[in-house]
Formats: C-alpha cells, structure tokens, sequence
C-alpha cells in the first residue's frame, strides 16, 4: 500500500462511516466500542485471560487519561480492545513506562507496546514491529502569535523528545539554533509555555492533542513530511505477531481504524492535521 492510499485512511478518511449496527458488538471493554468477530483470531497472551500493554503516559487522545487506573478510551487503547476482543478476550491489561524504556523493549512481559510510535528502518534492526495503523508526521507547536516558516525555525531553540524520530528530525534536517532535549513530553511542554523554548517539535498527532487543550495559548503552526507510520512493537520472538498483523490489517480493511481515528481524534484535536501547512527542511 503506497502511503498516498494508506494516509487516505488515516487521516482523510476520519469521516468515513464505521460498520453497520449489525456487524458491530457491544461495549465490552471500559468505553471502546468494539467490532468483529470475537475470538475470530487465535492468540496466546503473556497473561492469561487479558492482552498485556506497554505504553508511555501522557497521551491525549491515543490514550484518555494520566494513570492506567483511568483510561477508560482512546485510539491505541480501542486499539488493543479490539485486539483483545477478536482475540477473544474481555480485558486488557496496562504496563507505563518511559518512552525511552519503551523503545528499549527491555520490558518482555508484554503482547505489544503502543505509544505513538514511528516505524523506521533503523528501529527495525532490532526491534519487532507490527502492521502500521497511523501515518506519522511532525508537527511545530509555539505559542499563539509566533511566525513560522522554513527559515525562521532554524533561529528558534527547539524542544524534542528524547529516543524520538522527531529529535532526529530536528537534529539531522533541520538544524535549529539550539536543541534541547527532554524525557518526557509535559516537561517539553511546561519549556514551551515558560519561554525556555521557542517550539516544540514532535509527532503532529500528539501536539494537536496538546494545543486543542491550551485554551488557545499553543498552536501547530507548520509540520514536516516524514513519510513514516505509527506500529506496536512486540516482544522478542512473540508467537503472536502473525495473529495480531492479520487483526490490525483486517481493522484498516473493515473500517475500524477509521472509525478510532474519526472518534478519539479529530474531536480531541479540534484540527483537521490535513490542513497544517508543511514546510521543508
């Protein structure tokens, strides 16, 4: 699938209409809605009776909520619902840690991570990923009123996520007057609201979250083309990668994804991030 087709579906496609009545189930996992046929996919979870994922918190709208206790929705948490349900299971169990550790996969005890994650060749080489599910680009937030374009970015101190293909973005590509790095997103985001930096430069789908929920103080005012997509990372040698890639392909294939997108997305965002200009570096 050439990213022209499968961008139509993650993003242009948000206002596509989800399944039938029918075809979809009830609500059995916390809010998500889930689709599908239960127990259609066999798989064999690291915990018995739940799908067990790792993933990095804060992340608006990927996952509504600060501490595991209350999630409740999202898209990658309806993600792994929906995992869990065509695997045939009612629960989905949440590990958190940093995305630095994240990445690391040094946590085995998982069936997957999911955290916004962009899928690239280098990561590849050692980690196990899954079928995409989101294309991935990145995104400049700065406060309300600051100008953007190609040249005045490269002046600005910018703010970028540590172990983040957007820290290399920035680094490699565009070459910014001065570069800070940070752990975690909300303290990249409290330097931004501070003045400490000029922008904050990561993936557009998680800034949007972040501007829409600023009270109009941030905005993201330009993004970059990465080519890249969102996937989960599985333990080594998982026994279940097969299982779950014929899931995820068959969610893009039915109209699931879409309709995570159209749902836990764009409402959150308040943008469409079709429409944020892109610059080149």
């Amino acid at each position: 699938m050439t990213l022209k087709s499968f961008s139509g579906v993650a993003l242009a496609a948000l206002a596509v209409t989800f399944l039938s009545a029918a075809s979809a189930q009830a609500n059995d996992i916390s809010k998500c809605v889930l689709s599908g046929e239960k127990g259609s996919v066999a798989i064999t979870p690291v915990n018995e009776g739940a799908i067990t994922v790792e993933t990095a918190l804060p992340n608006p709208a990927w996952w509504n909520g600060d501490t595991p206790d209350q999630i409740a929705d999202g898209y990658e948490y309806c993600l792994a619902a929906n995992i869990a349900h065509r695997a045939g299971f009612d629960k989905v169990n949440l590990v958190v840690s940093s995305f630095p550790a994240l990445i690391a996969n040094a946590n085995q005890n998982k069936d997957l991570a999911m955290a916004t994650i962009s899928i690239t060749d280098e990561r590849k080489k050692v980690l196990s990923f899954s079928a995409p599910y989101f294309s991935s680009d990145i995104g400049v937030m700065v406060k309300a009123g600051t100008k953007v374009d190609a040249e005045t970015v490269k002046t600005f101190r910018i703010g970028v996520l540590q172990g983040t293909t957007g820290a290399k973005f920035v680094s490699e590509r565009i070459k910014p007057a001065e570069e800070k790095v940070y752990a975690e997103n909300p303290a990249m985001f409290a330097a931004l609201m501070a003045g400490q930096i000029d922008a904050a430069i990561t993936d557009t789908a998680i800034i949007l979250g972040q501007a829409a929920k600023s009270n109009g103080a941030l905005t993201v005012a330009a993004q970059y083309q990465t080519g890249e997509f969102y996937g989960a990372i599985y333990p080594k040698e998982s026994p279940n990668k097969e299982a779950m890639d014929k899931i995820i392909d068959d969610m893009r294939a039915d109209g699931t994804l879409a309709k995570l997108a159209s749902t836990y997305l764009a409402d959150s965002w308040g943008a469409d991030p079709t429409k944020v200009p892109y610059l080149k570096p």
